[in-house]
């Protein structure tokens, strides 16, 4: 594994980067790497006595150890549940990627690895001047791409791949989540995204709506394959 961590996309919003990214926290950990979690930029945020604050982001903080400060796990924590761009905007707020690699830094001292979760799809800004690649490229890390199991996963995820090649970072690998428990010819679809992915499957999760991210983390067959 890379030593600075990985960065997690997926093909679409809502597909399981978050259910994927604590359960590769719980793998490395398993393996026993100390491993954070960080969601450099969460949109749609409840207040609270300690500031604002995101389910996605929780979920990555309760999956690290050592358990880093919120803040340097969500550096940009914006209210409003809309496209982050947007939500910038609307709280008045510039996202800067000195400010994200300043905490990833900081992140990183505490622990060898760090999985950094994005948002959306792969080309979803993270803000009007800032895209995913270049915070990638600025990390200096690999790419796993979460492919959501349904009906047209394989469009979404062999573009979501050649995009981020083509923007020149580096796939490691790519999880499988099944977002539809009905959905026809899984296995099939898995054979056909296994011969066109150009990088390993790294693990298959089922549809668990209750599974805790320790339990999710026995499905990642390969959660630490050479970069």
């Amino acid at each position: 594994m890379h030593p600075h961590g990985i960065y997690v996309t997926g093909t679409d919003t809502g597909i399981g980067k978050t259910v994927a990214s604590t359960a590769l926290l719980h793998a490395l950990r398993a393996g026993g790497a100390q491993a954070v979690g960080m969601k450099p930029v969460a949109s749609g945020c409840v207040a609270t006595a300690a500031g604002w604050r995101n389910d996605d982001a929780m979920a990555l903080l309760a999956a690290s150890d050592p358990q880093p400060a919120y803040d340097d796990l969500n550096p940009y924590a914006l209210p409003l549940p809309l496209a982050p761009e947007l939500a910038a905007r609307d709280a008045g707020v510039q996202v800067e990627l000195s400010r994200i690699l300043q905490a990833h830094a900081r992140l990183r001292r505490m622990a060898p690895q760090v999985v950094v979760e994005g948002v959306g799809g792969w080309a979803a800004p993270l803000s009007a001047a800032l895209m995913q690649a270049e915070l990638v490229s600025a990390l200096g890390i690999p790419v796993v791409l979460v492919v959501g199991l349904r009906l047209g996963c394989l469009n979404h995820a062999i573009l979501s791949a050649r995009a981020i090649v083509a923007d020149g970072c580096r796939l490691l690998g790519w999880i499988g989540n099944a977002v539809d428990p009905h959905m026809e010819r899984r296995d099939a679809h898995r054979a056909m995204l296994d011969s066109r992915l150009p990088a390993p499957c790294l693990g298959w999760l089922p549809h668990q709506v209750t599974a805790d991210a320790a339990d999710r983390s026995r499905y990642l067959v390969n959660p630490l394959p050479d970069a």
